[in-house]
């Protein structure tokens, strides 16, 4: 009788953490209820896990909790999901990786609010970072735990073969579960409310078998679906309705844009914009006197039309502020020059902090190759309207600019009548133009 009370306490209490997730965060508890909720094995899970198809939980760990630290591990897993962290890893080491995607996600929800569980990794400095631009700020060996399992990589847990717990979680979280083994903390029946105890004694969760039951809401994905592209749709979704409902927070608009759009490596998104400003057409201007000779061109015949190329002028600035490592600037400054040729592009070259270095610009023109100077004199504040400037002093219309930068400046007031492209490091924003992200 103990255990099934038991149970049923642990179910109801899940139940309600889902439903005021609904109630109260309508998008992440969307996002929730496309997890099953399993019962683990507490031999290899001592917190909370996903696979990016179902939430494994520690019975014992979960009773350690109060309501709102309930709703805050089951909104973590589903971010972690929605924000494809399972397909973002890359080449990098997956410790690593795991911490900076438990700053990443544990940071949006401490914004929106939510009350995190002991042991919980945030860090306020890093807010507005994603996890990529965290990972490069997290020690290689770093003692620091995730909160929970991130079962990517072909590990598991129960019906999962090959995982082991492996690595000591932090301390305080051991403790917390000891504790919890001597005696679950429920909550009472009156904080869980009728709605929640309805649907805990209608089935609505999950048993430990992990099958959904009948007519419930959460889906479990088809064994080899490409769950990035699932996830994106859920979270698309999701925030459609939440921004129908005005239940979207202004914070997280941004971010959904960048995530639910295509995201294309830079040199590719760069490619792309030197081939729309080239300006390649069709001609009917007649040939010349040699091209004409032996042709019919030549005798009075129609012209047909004719691709041709026009070369285009496209001005790079870069930033010298002392943001930009000399490695970025040599990658960016031979992807420029490979890019150049293709598309027979002059390439008018500027170096800028404060003010433009005194030696510029350097001019290559689209048969010489693109050198970045040996040594670019910077290191001070960062403005750009100093570039803008010139070339408006110059009376030059170029047919791009492309602005290499970590976005931290003075822009000018109004933008210019061509087309500028900003290659940015970091997460600032800018006010006007293409941005593209630097990754």
């Amino acid at each position: 009788v103990f255990m099934t009370s038991s149970r049923s306490q642990l179910e109801a209490k899940l139940a309600a953490a889902r439903t005021r997730l609904i109630l109260e965060q309508p998008f992440i508890g969307a996002l929730v209820m496309h997890l099953p909720l399993r019962a683990a094995d507490t031999n290899w899970c001592e917190t909370t896990a996903t696979d990016a198809r179902a939430i494994h939980y520690n019975p014992a760990y979960i009773c350690g909790l109060d309501l709102r630290q309930t709703q805050f591990v089951l909104a973590h897993e589903a971010l972690h999901c929605a924000l494809a962290h399972f397909a973002r890893r890359s080449h990098r080491v997956k410790r690593r990786w795991d911490v900076a995607c438990d700053y990443a996600v544990n940071l949006l929800l401490a914004d929106e609010g939510l009350r995190p569980p002991p042991g919980a990794l945030l860090n306020t400095a890093w807010r507005g970072l994603a996890a990529e631009d965290i990972y490069p700020l997290i020690a290689a060996d770093t003692a620091e735990r995730p909160l929970d399992l991130h079962l990517f990589d072909g590990d598991g847990g129960e019906g999962l073969p090959g995982l082991g717990l492996g690595e000591a979680l932090p301390g305080a979280l051991r403790e917390r579960t000891a504790a919890n083994q001597a005696g679950p903390a429920f909550l009472p029946e009156s904080e869980l409310g009728a709605e929640s105890a309805a649907m805990a004694s209608s089935g609505a969760l999950e048993r430990s078998a992990g099958r959904a039951s009948p007519g419930s809401a959460v889906e479990v994905p088809p064994t080899g679906e490409d769950l990035a592209t699932l996830w994106k749709t859920r979270l698309a979704a999701a925030a459609q309705q939440a921004a129908q409902a005005g239940r979207l927070p202004q914070s997280w608009l941004r971010a959904l844009d960048l995530l639910i759009q295509p995201q294309l490596p830079w040199r590719a998104l760069l490619a792309r914009f030197l081939a729309s400003v080239a300006r390649d057409d069709y001609s009917f201007q007649r040939p010349s006197r040699r091209e004409a000779e032996g042709t019919s061109a030549g005798s009075g015949q129609a012209i047909l039309p004719r691709l041709a190329s026009a070369g285009i002028e496209v001005v790079v600035a870069l930033d010298t502020s002392g943001s930009i490592g000399e490695a970025e600037l040599a990658e960016f400054g031979a992807e420029v020059d490979a890019l150049k040729g293709q598309v027979r592009a002059r390439v008018i070259l500027h170096a800028c902090d404060h003010a433009l270095d005194p030696r510029g610009p350097w001019v290559f023109e689209s048969w010489e190759p693109a050198v970045l100077p040996a040594e670019l004199k910077g290191g001070g504040g960062t403005r750009f309207t100093p570039v803008f400037e010139w070339i408006e002093r110059e009376r030059r219309r170029p047919d791009l600019l492309i602005y290499f930068t970590d976005g931290e400046g003075e822009f000018p007031e109004r933008e210019p009548g061509y087309p500028v492209v900003w290659l940015v490091k970091g997460r600032a924003p800018v006010p006007w133009g293409e941005r593209i992200q630097l990754n």
